[in-house]
C-alpha cells in the first residue's frame, strides 16, 4: 500500500457497535475484534462502543471485572498504519444464568448504556463514514440509524445471528404479540439500513424473505496467523494426558441447550466399552451444569469438561482432537452458522455436524467433502456414526480439503477486502 493511498483512507471512520468485542475469545466478541484490527492496520480510524468481555463465561473477565460498573475509554495505537483505535466500554447486566428473560433484560440494559455515548456523538457532531452494527441484539441497529439521521454517514446492518427466529423457533419465549413488535421493528432496520449482510447463504436468503432487499454475504474468516495446522499431533495427545492410540472427540464452544450435547453423553454411554473412543466437552455456558450433573449420574469416565482455553494454547489445543462435533438442533437450522466452524477449518480440523439437507452448513461440508453430516435431533445415528470413524485415508483426505477451502475462501484478507468493495470504501 502506497503513502498516498494510506493518508486517504486515514481520513476514513468506522463505527462499530456490538455487545462482544475483544478480548473475548469465541463467537461475536473474536470476529468483532479481529475486523477493527483489520480496518485500523490497513489505514482506517476505528471507534468502537461496546461493553465489558464477558462471554462465554457468562461474567465479567480480568482485568475489567471490578470496574465495569462504569464507563471506560481505551485507546490503542496503530504505528505501522498511522491510526488508532478508540474503545468505549459501556456497562452492562450480566446473568449468571442467562434464560430468554434475562437476556432480553441483559440486551436492553446494553441499549440504555449505550445510548449515551451515541448522544455525545451527536452532540459533539463526531461523524463516521460507515456505522457498523451487530446483531444480536437485533435493536441495536437503531443506534447506528439514530447517530446517521443526526450526523450523517452509511449504516451497515450486519447479522450474525437470526436472534428473533432462533428464540421462536427454540420456545425461548412464547408471547406471539411481542414477536410480532419485534419482527416490525427488526424489518424498519433492515428497510432503512444502507447496507445489510450476513454470515452464510442460507441466513442471507432467510432475511431477504423478510423484506425484499439487496443482502451480502460477509462470512466468518480464519485468522491464520493464530490457526493453522500442527503436524505433531500424536505429541500433542500425550501433552494433554491422552494416548496415541485414542480417538478425540472435541466439542469447543458455547454450552447451551440448542448445542444438544446431551447426544454427546448419549454416545459416550454407548462406547463405554470402547477405551480409545474418548470425548472433550471445553466451554461455558448455562447447560454446562446440566451436563456434568448427567455425566455423573451415568458414571461415565470417557467424558472430560474443560473450560474455554487461554488464547496461546488455543490452536495446540483443537489440533490434538480428531473430530470435532459442530452441534445443533434442527430448528437452529440456517438462523445461525456456527463460528467454531471457520476456526475447525483453518486448523485443518474434521467435523462432525448436525445439519439438514439444503441448509448452508450441510450444502459447505457435503459439497467440498469437508467431514461429516448427521440428521439433527437423532442421537443414536450421531453416536452410529463416532463407532465407525478412525484416522484413515479419508479422514486425511478431509483434512486437505478443509485447509484448501480455508486458504481460498476463508483468509481475512480475502473476506475483508471483499466487504471493504461492499460498502463502498475500498
Amino acid at each position: 500500500m502506497s503513502s498516498s493511498e494510506n493518508n486517504l483512507k486515514a481520513n476514513k471512520k468506522v463505527l462499530l457497535i456490538s455487545q462482544n468485542f475483544a478480548p473475548e475469545p469465541t463467537g461475536i466478541g473474536k470476529y468483532n475484534g479481529e475486523m477493527m484490527n483489520w480496518l485500523a492496520s490497513n489505514g482506517y480510524d476505528c471507534t468502537v462502543i461496546t461493553t465489558y468481555p464477558y462471554y462465554p463465561q457468562w461474567e465479567v473477565q480480568e482485568p475489567y471485572k471490578k470496574k465495569s460498573f462504569w464507563f471506560k475509554k481505551e485507546i490503542i495505537e496503530h504505528p505501522e498504519s498511522n491510526t488508532r483505535s478508540i474503545i468505549h466500554r459501556c456497562p452492562l447486566y450480566v446473568p449468571a444464568n442467562p434464560s430468554g428473560k434475562k437476556r432480553i433484560i441483559q440486551d436492553f440494559s446494553f441499549w440504555t448504556s449505550m445510548i449515551w455515548k451515541i448522544l455525545g456523538f451527536i452532540i459533539t457532531r463526531q461523524r463516521f463514514d460507515l456505522i457498523i452494527t451487530i446483531a444480536p441484539p437485533f435493536h441495536l441497529g437503531y443506534l447506528g440509524l439514530m447517530l446517521k439521521k443526526r450526523n450523517g454517514g452509511k449504516v451497515l446492518y450486519h447479522i450474525q445471528d437470526l436472534q428473533i427466529d432462533a428464540a421462536q423457533e427454540l420456545n425461548m419465549l412464547s408471547s406471539k404479540k411481542l414477536f410480532d413488535i419485534v419482527y416490525k421493528s427488526e424489518r424498519n432496520m433492515l428497510a432503512k439500513a444502507n447496507y445489510v449482510s450476513s454470515i452464510s447463504a442460507g441466513m442471507v436468503n432467510k432475511i431477504k424473505e423478510k423484506l425484499d432487499r439487496e443482502v451480502f454475504l460477509f462470512p466468518n474468516w480464519i485468522d491464520t496467523s493464530y490457526i493453522f495446522p500442527i503436524e505433531s499431533r500424536n505429541e500433542l495427545k500425550t501433552n494433554w494426558g491422552y494416548k496415541v492410540d485414542d480417538i478425540l472427540f472435541l466439542y469447543s464452544g458455547a454450552i447451551g441447550e440448542k448445542q444438544a450435547l446431551d447426544h454427546v453423553l448419549l454416545a459416550a454411554e454407548n462406547h463405554m466399552a470402547n477405551k480409545s473412543i474418548q470425548f472433550i466437552i471445553c466451554g461455558s455456558g448455562p447447560y454446562k451444569e446440566r451436563l456434568m450433573e448427567m455425566t455423573e449420574e451415568k458414571k461415565l469416565t470417557n467424558v472430560k469438561f474443560l473450560p474455554v482455553q487461554d488464547k496461546a494454547l488455543f490452536n495446540e489445543f483443537l489440533n490434538m482432537a480428531d473430530y470435532h462435533l459442530v452441534l445443533q438442533k434442527s430448528k437452529a437450522s440456517d438462523l445461525m452458522m456456527p463460528s467454531k466452524l471457520t476456526t475447525i477449518l483453518g486448523m485443518g480440523g474434521v467435523c462432525i455436524a448436525t445439519a439438514l439437507p439444503g441448509t448452508s452448513m450441510y450444502n459447505l461440508i457435503t459439497q467440498y467433502d469437508l467431514g461429516y453430516i448427521t440428521e439433527p435431533d437423532n442421537p443414536q445415528v450421531l453416536s452410529k456414526l463416532i463407532g465407525l470413524l478412525k484416522p484413515n485415508e479419508s479422514f486425511l483426505e478431509k483434512r486437505n480439503n478443509a485447509l484448501n477451502f480455508a486458504s481460498q475462501h476463508l483468509d481475512i484478507n480475502h473476506v475483508m477486502r471483499a466487504f471493504l468493495r461492499n460498502v463502498e470504501l475500498s
